[in-house]
């Protein structure tokens, strides 16, 4: 039995998925996955419902591609979404919404920003990939 709201939540994000253009699966019951391009390669979203928020989240980069304080400046900057890293340093970007303000416009606003955060951040490190390896060059 889904809490209330979390129905209409639910189709809320199935249409916004549905007209989005992206890969997109149900996964289970509240949960989806999408595949979107940010900076030229694939970027696996999850989305789950539950506890009356919509979570979203994707890996980002891998570890030892990202420097630690331009991810706190650039989350400064954000809005809905954040960097995080795990322990070994694989970089995630991650968005909330609650179930309430769930609708298709405001779930293609949350992966929006999520995705271009991840494009954004993406396109840095292998610009900066690009300047390392021109000056051992």
């Amino acid at each position: 039995m889904n809490p209330p709201g979390e129905t209409a939540a639910a189709a809320a994000i199935e249409a916004c998925l549905a007209s989005g253009g992206a890969d997109w699966r149900r996964v289970a019951p509240g949960e989806w996955g999408l595949r979107a391009d940010a900076a030229g390669w694939p970027l696996d979203v999850g989305l789950a419902l539950r506890g009356g928020l919509l979570r979203a989240q994707a890996e980002v980069l891998a570890p030892g591609r990202s420097d630690p304080r331009e991810l706190l400046r650039r989350n400064r900057r954000l809005v809905l979404v954040r960097f995080g890293q795990t322990r070994a340093g694989a970089v995630w970007i991650a968005g909330e919404l609650p179930a309430a303000a769930v609708s298709a416009a405001e779930v293609d606003r949350l992966l929006g920003l999520l995705v271009q955060a991840a494009d954004d951040v993406r396109s840095a490190a292998a610009q900066a990939q690009a300047a390392s390896a021109r000056r051992r060059a």
